[in-house]
């Protein structure tokens, strides 16, 4: 049984780009999870980038490669045949620096200095409020700005939150578009976002044209690569 979040993108591509629709439907089937071969073959070019420590064994469609990016951008760059298709960015921010997320989690019941005991179904869901309250912030930001931005031309939609894995933290899984009035998507993002008990850590790619980075340059390419970036989230070497 899809769920609620799979079945709301299923009907936005369905009716307004039917070539996406077709990908992304072919890929309800278990990603092949194989090791990038192009991860070993840039690990001298990219020790900076976060991506070259914590990225598991990657799930990818056929002729299509993932790997950390060259540089020390957190970015994991997304090929096929030698053309790069598209980023997924992760940032990560020190809890000590955070008070935002400090006042979220104790809104949960965690206060600061708090034992982190990942296998207890108490924290998991004090954890996942204070998520989820992260992800209503970030949804109302977003609808705020695009309101301004867009006025009446573009309808904001948001996903529900999905709780997650990623690597062995508890997130949540979170995502929004911009539908345009006459036909159309003219954004679409796609974001992860967990913590490890010092760190907070968002994966994020979108296809939008005012995006510099974390961004896929064709819808069709981001719906094709949703399902593995799922698996990739799910094999994060974190924390």
């Amino acid at each position: 049984m899809l769920r609620l979040y799979h079945l709301l993108l299923g009907l936005i591509l369905l009716m307004l780009i039917p070539v996406a629709a077709k990908f992304i439907f072919s890929q309800f089937s278990a990603p092949k999870v194989v090791e990038s071969p192009a991860v070993a073959k840039l690990s001298n070019a990219n020790e900076g980038n976060i991506w070259q420590k914590i990225l598991g064994n990657t799930a990818v469609p056929t002729n299509w490669q993932v790997a950390p990016c060259k540089g020390n951008a957190p970015l994991l760059c997304v090929w096929s045949k030698g053309e790069l298709l598209g980023t997924v960015e992760i940032s990560i921010y020190p809890l000590a620096n955070n008070e935002d997320f400090q006042k979220k989690l104790v809104a949960a019941g965690i206060p600061p200095g708090s034992q982190v005991d990942y296998q207890s179904s108490k924290y998991q869901t004090q954890v996942l409020a204070a998520l989820k309250a992260w992800v209503a912030d970030h949804y109302a930001a977003f609808a705020k700005d695009r309101q301004g931005e867009y006025g009446k031309e573009i309808t904001f939609l948001t996903y529900p939150p999905e709780p997650v894995t990623v690597g062995k933290l508890q997130g949540i899984r979170y995502g929004f578009a911009g539908l345009k009035q006459k036909g159309g998507v003219q954004e679409q993002h796609i974001g992860h976002v967990a913590f490890d008990g010092t760190k907070l850590y968002v994966i994020t790619t979108a296809f939008d044209p005012g995006s510099q980075t974390g961004k896929f340059d064709k819808l069709e390419n981001l719906a094709i690569f949703q399902p593995y970036l799922y698996a990739i989230a799910a094999d994060l070497r974190l924390p």
